[in-house]
């Protein structure tokens, strides 16, 4: 979460999975974020995911997520205020170093687009704690 003069970023995603065995587990989540820059912009960005995780060995985790938002922007500009509203579907394999119940990596957006597109690029880091 972010606040600044004039700017605001709220993020909400909870999860939670369903681990069948030590090496697999599912789960599934939901996502809402609001930003807002005065002036300027404001977002809704709502939806949610479901993830599948593989352990081959207790350090290492792959993951693949399939995520779906919907996304409500708002801008304003000087006499010209536009709207622009989209759905945006990402697919995001990663894979990671974990200890217990902490997992730190890195995922890639398979179906990542520069137009319309929530994430500005396809690779990303990714902190992961169930308990």
């Amino acid at each position: 979460d972010s606040f600044g003069s004039g700017y605001t970023n709220i993020t909400i995603a909870p999860s939670a999975i369903y681990n069948f065995n030590e090496k697999t587990a599912l789960g599934l989540g939901t996502q809402y974020s609001y930003v807002y820059q005065k002036g300027f912009y404001k977002s809704h960005i709502y939806g949610g995911s479901i993830i599948g995780l593989f352990n081959p060995i207790q350090q290492i985790q792959l993951s693949a997520e399939l995520e779906q938002l919907r996304v409500n922007n708002s801008y304003e500009t000087t006499g010209n205020d536009f709207k622009d509203d989209f759905w945006n579907t990402a697919l995001f394999i990663g894979a990671g170093y974990r200890s217990q119940s902490v997992t730190i990596g890195l995922r890639y957006n398979v179906l990542h687009k520069d137009k319309n597109n929530v994430y500005v690029d396809a690779l990303m880091p990714f902190i992961r704690i169930y308990f």
